[in-house]
């Protein structure tokens, strides 16, 4: 089941005579429902048919010989939403988020802000920090959330297990904002992913449509990585992260993760790659394995 873009769900609410719609087709029902983000369908968690066809294994196959020609190390993971299947490749210990941070960032805000919502102002930041990856908006929010003990005790309910937010802001001996060190697995990412994906006890439907409505707006020169490949026809909800890890700017951490849903597949994925000479190397990585993972999934 693929999800109906924001820009193309508006129209078919435009013609409603309410905000909410309920429609069963094909043994399922659909919800339908108005915010200030757009209408986005939610679709409802469901058990896996017996007669479902699993899918092969994206990152086997093609995908392990194209990484074994590739410097440094790459991490990754990839969960069908309609067969439930994981599949991982590469081992390494968890590696630096960079601004894949800003989607945890903004969700721990929302559990925390519950009911009462988040301002204007923050509002108006969480545009910047995932559409345009402004990291002075992402520090205000880092900071608004609690830091690094207000992100770790919403990723303790949402299941992250090795995501380590990073103590410090302003790091000595680094430039850019700390909370871009906090470290994370796929794995990790996955499950912070399905937050927005399913319905569960922590981000109400509002929000869920509300940061999947920020990251299938993130500006077109971000929209490199798992989207390379992909359909025009599908909608990507994503953010992407890439930071220098050293001074002379020979060692690059690149990652994208999010959630692409369309032409007979609705997937999340999560890639993260370390030790890349520049930044477009760890970006023609990615680019690289996702156009694998949506060919091997169709």
């Amino acid at each position: 089941m693929t999800r109906v873009p924001a820009r193309r769900a508006r129209a078919v609410l435009a013609i409603l005579a309410s905000g909410l719609v309920v429609a069963a087709a094909a043994g399922s029902v659909l919800l339908f429902s108005q915010d200030d983000q757009g209408a986005r369908r939610v679709p409802p968690s469901r058990p896996v048919s017996s007669a479902r066809r699993l899918r092969p294994d994206p990152l086997t196959g093609r995908a392990t010989s194209f990484l074994a020609t590739r410097h440094g190390t790459v991490l990754a993971a990839v969960y069908d939403l309609d067969t439930r299947q994981t599949w991982t490749v590469g081992q390494g210990p968890p590696q630096a988020e960079a601004s894949v941070v800003k989607v945890d960032i903004l969700e721990a805000l929302l559990v925390q802000r519950g009911r009462s919502g988040l301002t204007r102002r923050e509002a108006a930041q969480a545009r910047l920090m995932i559409e345009r990856s402004d990291n002075n908006a992402a520090t205000d929010l880092w900071r608004a959330a609690g830091g690094a003990p207000g992100v770790r005790s919403f990723n303790a309910a949402a299941g992250l297990t090795r995501t380590s937010p990073s103590a410090c802001v302003v790091c000595a001996g680094f430039p850019w904002p700390g909370w871009g060190l906090t470290t994370t697995t796929p794995a990790d990412q996955i499950s912070l992913l399905r937050q927005l994906a399913r319905p569960g006890p922590l981000l109400s439907d509002a929000d869920r449509r509300y940061v999947l409505g920020l990251m299938e707006d993130v500006i077109p020169s971000q929209r490199w990585g798992i989207t390379a490949g992909v359909s025009p026809q599908a909608t990507v909800a994503l953010k992407d992260g890439w930071l220098p890890l050293d001074a002379a700017r020979k060692d690059w951490q690149v990652n994208s993760v999010g959630w692409v849903s369309g032409g007979g597949r609705d997937y999340l994925i999560a890639v993260f790659s370390t030790g890349n000479p520049t930044r477009q190397y760890g970006v023609t990585t990615i680019a690289r394995l996702s156009s694998i993972v949506w060919a091997d999934l169709g």
